[in-house]
């Protein structure tokens, strides 16, 4: 896909192996508030963002603000994110490599800044990035298309000349809509979408060194 221009990269199981860390916080609150939530909580909420997530959480009878359920998801990822989790296998020789082709590279994700930043610092890859956004910054989640029109239009690049990698099928699908094109990476949490994924994307890789 080098031959695309522009490229946007989700963060969480895309450049980070950090699903299994977010999905154990995120289920870490809902079970020690003893709340019941449907099998695939974990699809569900990884589109929506700090604040769809608190929203989501306090409809399914979570206790507090969202401020206050943001503030518990985030002391207890931040130490991952800042510390631990490492990169998905091949993504910073592929981003490294996409820059020195002169492509406009960037981060849109669910996740907020302050666990976005430090993780991609600590990876050695935050300045390869024209910009990182996170759905706070545009007020909406990865299951609504205007999202991927908004962060395109606000840097003034052609959609169908934009190549948008995720590892969850909501998303892909989103962004398929909205006209990127789109590239599956796998994700053990998304063991159970291989095939719809691979019906929605342009392409489907288990790792980026499938790209280099």
């Amino acid at each position: 896909m080098k031959n695309y221009k522009n490229h946007i990269f989700d963060l969480d199981g895309t450049i980070a192996d950090s699903m299994g860390h977010w999905a154990k916080t995120m289920v870490s609150i809902l079970d020690d508030a003893g709340v019941e939530y449907p099998a695939d909580i974990i699809r569900r909420i990884t589109p929506l963002g700090d604040v769809g997530i608190a929203k989501y959480y306090i409809e399914l009878g979570i206790g507090g603000t969202e401020a206050e359920i943001i503030e518990r998801m985030h002391k207890i990822a931040l130490p991952k994110y800042r510390d631990l989790i490492p990169a998905k296998e091949g993504i910073c020789d592929y981003i490294k490599g996409l820059k020195a082709e002169g492509c406009k590279l960037f981060v849109l994700t669910a996740s907020p800044h302050i666990l976005v930043d430090p993780c991609l610092k600590r990876l050695g890859i935050f300045d390869l990035f024209d910009r990182v956004y996170t759905c706070d910054d545009f007020g909406k989640s990865k299951s609504n298309t205007e999202i991927y029109h908004d962060l395109c239009n606000k840097e003034n690049i052609d959609i169908s000349e934009t190549v948008f990698y995720d590892d969850n099928i909501i998303a892909l699908k989103t962004g398929s809509d909205a006209g990127l094109a789109t590239i599956g990476i796998y994700d053990p949490s998304s063991d159970g979408y291989i095939e719809e994924i691979k019906e929605t994307v342009r392409k489907y890789i288990r790792s980026f060194k499938e790209l280099l």
